[in-house]
């Protein structure tokens, strides 16, 4: 069995309350059981913190015995050279993920410290980002 881990970061907890013209209406908890039931041959675990820290630690956990991550690091894509370096040290790919796409809101959110070290990005489909990324793990593992 594949195993994911899913990695959100600061804010992420208050998805379906924070700025639902941009996050949506759905909260994480509510959309993780639809990925767990989409792909019910993948173990799919979730993380998320506010703290840099609490990030690298559980990409550090998981990186060198599951087969990805996807990881929304929030607010930290745009300034966090210690994620890059995380992910950069780690056996299995990550994938950046964003729900909305940065690329049209403000200026700061178009550059990400992280994109480097990636194996792919996808931002801008909603929640459905994470879905896209978790197939593009298994695709990249199907090689």
């Amino acid at each position: 069995m594949k195993r994911i881990q899913i990695i959100n970061g600061p804010n992420l907890n208050l998805l379906g309350v924070r700025e639902p013209g941009i996050y949506g209406n759905s909260s994480f908890k509510n959309y993780l059981p639809q990925l767990r039931e989409k792909y019910p041959d993948v173990q799919i675990d979730y993380f998320q913190s506010n703290v840099e820290g609490e990030l690298i630690n559980k990409m550090q956990e998981v990186g060198f015995d599951y087969d990805g991550i996807v990881l929304n690091a929030g607010a930290y894509t745009h300034t966090s050279i210690a994620l890059q370096d995380c992910i950069r040290s780690l056996k299995c790919p990550t994938v950046e993920v964003h729900i909305s796409n940065v690329h049209t809101r403000e200026e700061f959110r178009h550059h990400s410290f992280i994109s480097c070290a990636c194996l792919g990005v996808i931002c801008g489909f909603g929640l459905d980002s994470y879905r896209l990324a978790i197939e593009g793990l298994l695709c990249y593992q199907a090689k």
